[in-house]
């Protein structure tokens, strides 16, 4: 294979371990739970069209609170929550308050009470729906807007020139009820405040304008390495390092294929054949069978021909043309005669003879 390629895959082998891992080590959040962009149920964007068909302006803020603070015009932003946030205030949302401004907070962390999971409640749009035991009792002003015997599930507090309303459920207008439009309905009435714009933050969702992403230094590589953690860092490099050892030790380029071993047909039938008789136990044919083919090569050693002779005259031919006792070679004969089963021992010591007889020399 040539460099330049080798480099190519090296470079794509590297650059998915180190996506696949990036996946890996990312958090698992819900990041765009509660947005005007999310069309999913856990999403508000039936509720952002809702509001548009009513006639009722939305602006969707996308850059941080304390840049809207520099807003003249009184407004009212909503801060939908992708997860349960402590209902203290903070501090770019005290400010925010103390100009004048109202703020609406879905998803506020409270205690879980012995109320049913689902629950109607009643309000002056209809009744809304409600899933979630989470209910609301220190409230510092109880001014409860919907609630139960349980406590409060939107309540309002006064802040300096401000009011913040709360809700214990960050899917109080979810588009999983486009079914029952009067939760549509009664957020609207929440956030419809005579005189005041209706901001509704997707900065806390991940979006943001492109100013913002400038000033941030977001699509910087730089900026990426800096605000990853420096354990995946490592790691990635600790992948890309052994990638690169491992590409140094290896080769790439085309499969060699295995050579395919040439079979021996009649060896292989042999060995069958073997295996079959060993099962069956049938040591007579063999003796019967490896006893003729024994005795017709000794007798073309002899000189005797391919006709199979008597013992008796095999014999006296033997004594004559080797000089010596047939008395081996008688034994081998009449055990061949006998047409018995052998045990593997004596079949090896009777194969072990014919193999002594062939090696005696011939005059």
């Amino acid at each position: 294979m040539k460099r330049s390629n080798r480099v190519a895959w090296l470079g794509a082998i590297a650059l998915g371990v180190i996506i696949l891992l990036t996946f890996m080590a990312a958090p698992n959040t819900k990041l765009y739970t509660g947005s005007t962009y999310n069309r999913a149920a856990d999403g508000y964007g039936a509720w952002y069209a809702f509001m548009q068909k009513q006639g009722m302006t939305v602006e969707r803020w996308q850059k941080p609170l304390t840049d809207l603070n520099s807003e003249q015009r009184p407004a009212t932003l909503l801060r939908v929550y992708s997860y349960l946030r402590p209902p203290q205030l903070w501090a770019d949302e005290t400010q925010w308050l103390e100009q004048g401004n109202n703020l609406v907070i879905l998803g506020v962390k409270t205690r879980v009470s012995a109320a049913n999971f689902h629950t109607m409640q009643a309000s002056a749009v209809g009744e809304v729906k409600i899933d979630t035991r989470r209910r609301y009792e220190r409230a510092k002003q109880p001014r409860v807007l919907l609630g139960d015997r349980f406590g409060a599930v939107v309540w309002e507090e006064q802040q300096d020139k401000g009011k913040v309303i709360y809700a214990t459920t960050p899917y109080l207008a979810a588009n999983a009820y486009q079914d029952n439009i009067s939760n549509f309905q009664y957020l609207a009435s929440l956030v419809n405040q005579k005189g005041k714009i209706l901001f509704i933050d997707e900065y806390i969702h991940g979006y943001k304008d492109a100013d913002v992403k400038e000033s941030e230094g977001q699509g910087d590589l730089v900026s990426y390495f800096s605000k990853t953690p420096v354990v995946v860092v490592l790691v990635q490099a600790g992948i890309l390092l052994l990638v690169l050892i491992w590409a140094q030790n290896q080769r790439f380029g085309k499969p060699v294929a295995l050579s395919t071993p040439v079979i021996d047909n009649s060896q292989a039938y042999i060995q069958a054949l073997a295996g079959v008789l060993y099962k069956a136990e049938s040591s007579d044919f063999v003796v019967d069978i490896v006893g003729k083919e024994e005795q017709l090569q000794l007798q073309k050693a002899l000189g005797l021909g391919t006709v199979l002779l008597e013992p008796q005259t095999l014999l006296n031919i033997w004594t004559e043309k080797t000089g010596k006792p047939a008395t081996e070679l008688d034994a081998v004969l009449k055990l061949q005669q006998r047409k018995r089963r052998l045990s593997e021992g004596e079949l090896l010591s009777w194969l072990a003879k014919w193999r002594s007889l062939r090696s005696v020399k011939i005059k």
